[in-house]
Parts: structure tokens; C-alpha cells; sequence
């Protein structure tokens, strides 16, 4: 073959005899060929989003990266913060919706009222696990304006607020989603989480700018009430069959602020309550048994024999 010869027709007429790279993919291909990560292959784990959670500036050495983490199931929520190591992800501090039973909130556990207690919940228990909830206390009075939670003074120096990075999954961040309640009450709880006003309900993509009434209406469950009070007057049947928990605990809905609101002070003031029947927290030694009820025991050899002889047996008889 000529070198510089732009013919290519000319060139297969010449070159007959040289052999063509085979299309099939055999076995050193293969050989070569990396599967992505299990997660990515299932479809759980952006891992794009995670590497830029979890990567820390060098010039930090070994400070760990706190992430904000918050899934919804269809019936709960779980906020949790967790740091990244070489072994794995380490939850430093939770906080679950069905928790929420504790401070009075029974019904809509997965509502955009519940997401924001939830995370009002995991912050005010993660600072008392700092010991800075009281140099940290955030919004006292959730009044859907639009705050971060800035420097303070303790014990006579300056101290950053303790820092943490939402990460949502793989949820969709639209305007007004229950992640960003979530984050929200975590917020207002006395966390710094960096973000804006622009996905929390009721910001106005044309004026730029949040309407703090909107957002504190769904703080406080104000669009569940307005819900029930449309549902309750046009349709009293589909009324009783959707809301039958509320009107068997004689919830209205106008008493559905009284009901937030009252749950956000319970929780400040002691984010670790207890049910009256969980009494005192178990030992080491009782969760070990508890794990092992449900456990179905190995037999022995002798009771496999005594099994087989058994069923030899009643095949005999039958």
C-alpha cells in the first residue's frame, strides 16, 4: 500500500491478502472488560453526585466530610448524618419519622410537615450529642423565613456551626420536594447546610423570591388542613375513608398548627424522649438475645436422622 494513498477502494483491490481487525469480541476483550459497581449496575447509587460528597480538600488531611442524608419509604423517613471512610460509611447521629409518635405526631409521617420535624429532630439530637445545643439553638420560632445558621460565641471563643452537605439519592430535587423539609427543620435546628431559598414551596421563579407565608403553611401542615377541609366538604365519604386516623384521635384540621408546634418545643427540649413503655435502654447482652428470638437454631445430626426416620416412617404407614 502506497503511504498517502487517499483510495481506499484502490487499496482493498492491492491489498487483498491483509488481514482485517475481527468485529466479534473475543476473549481478550472480555478479559479486559470492567463491570461498573454493584450499586451503579442495581441502579441505587449516583455515584457522580457521591464522589463530590464524600472527596474532602486535601489541605483538610484526615477531617471527615459530614453528609446529610435523608430517604424516604412509604412509610417513614430516615435523616441521618454520615461521614465516609476507607471501610465505609459511619452514621454519627439519626432520626426517624416514626419517632415522631413520641412528641404527639401520629399521622402523616411521611408528610412535608413530618420531613421538617425529622430533621429539626436530628439536628437538636446531634448538637446535644456535641454538647452545643445550647450555643446553637437555630430558629426558636419556625417562621419560613430563609436563614443559615452563622458563627457564635462559646465559652468565650468564636465557633462554626457544625457543617454537613444534603444528599438526596436519587430523588428528584423539584421545587417544594419533602427532601428539602427535611432539610429545612435541620436547618432551623441549629445545623449549617449550605443551600438557597430557590426549591423550598412557595419561591417564585420570576420575582426571585420566597414567599416565607407559603413555606411556613407547609411547615406547620397548613396545605394537609386545607386538603382535609376541601375533602370534608365535597366528598365526606372518601373524607372518613383517607383521614379515619385523624378523626378516630379527633384531629381537625385547624388544629393541625397547634399539634406541629407543640411537637417542635417537645423536641427541643429533650430530643432523646422515650415512650413510657420503652422503659430503661437494654443491656449489650438483651439486644444479643432479642436478635437471637427469631433466630431458627442448626440441628444436630441426631435430630436430621430422627427427622429422616420420621418421614420413612409415615411414608410406610401411608
Amino acid at each position: 500500500m502506497a503511504a498517502g494513498n487517499l483510495d481506499w477502494d484502490n487499496d482493498l483491490q492491492l491489498d487483498q491478502n491483509t488481514p482485517f481487525t475481527k468485529l466479534q469480541k473475543n476473549s481478550p476483550y472480555f478479559s479486559r472488560y470492567q463491570v461498573k459497581y454493584k450499586r451503579r449496575r442495581a441502579g441505587k447509587t449516583d455515584y457522580y453526585a457521591r464522589k463530590r460528597l464524600t472527596t474532602q480538600a486535601k489541605n483538610k488531611y484526615n477531617a471527615p466530610k459530614y453528609r446529610l442524608v435523608v430517604r424516604f419509604t412509604k412509610r417513614d423517613i430516615i435523616c441521618q448524618i454520615v461521614k465516609s471512610e476507607i471501610v465505609g460509611d459511619k452514621v454519627f447521629c439519626a432520626a426517624y419519622a416514626h419517632e415522631l409518635k413520641r412528641y404527639g405526631v401520629s399521622h402523616g409521617l411521611t408528610n412535608w410537615a413530618a420531613a421538617y420535624c425529622t430533621g429539626l429532630l436530628l439536628a437538636r439530637r446531634a448538637l446535644k450529642k456535641l454538647e452545643l445545643d445550647q450555643t446553637f439553638e437555630g430558629v426558636t420560632e419556625a417562621d419560613g423565613e430563609f436563614k443559615l445558621t452563622e458563627e457564635a460565641e462559646h465559652e468565650g471563643e468564636t465557633r462554626r456551626p457544625f457543617k454537613c452537605f444534603l444528599d438526596v439519592g436519587l430523588a428528584r430535587t423539584s421545587t417544594g420536594s419533602r427532601v428539602f423539609g427535611a432539610m429545612k427543620g435541620a436547618s432551623d435546628g441549629g445545623l449549617y447546610i449550605p443551600h438557597s431559598e430557590k426549591r423550598f414551596p412557595g419561591y417564585d421563579i420570576e420575582s426571585k423570591e420566597l414567599d416565607a407565608e407559603t413555606l411556613r403553611k407547609y411547615i406547620f401542615g397548613g396545605h394537609v388542613a386545607e386538603y382535609m377541609e376541601t375533602l370534608a366538604d365535597d366528598d365526606e365519604e372518601r373524607y372518613k375513608s383517607q383521614f379515619s386516623g385523624y378523626i378516630d384521635d379527633e384531629i381537625e384540621a385547624d388544629g393541625l398548627e397547634e399539634l406541629y408546634s407543640e411537637a417542635h418545643s417537645q423536641i427541643r427540649e429533650d430530643p432523646w424522649k422515650k415512650n413510657d413503655e420503652e422503659g430503661e435502654k437494654k443491656t449489650k447482652e438483651e439486644w444479643k438475645a432479642e436478635g437471637k428470638k427469631h433466630r431458627q437454631l442448626k440441628m444436630t445430626k441426631e435430630q436430621r436422622e430422627e427427622r429422616v426416620q420420621k418421614k420413612i416412617k409415615a411414608l410406610v404407614d401411608a
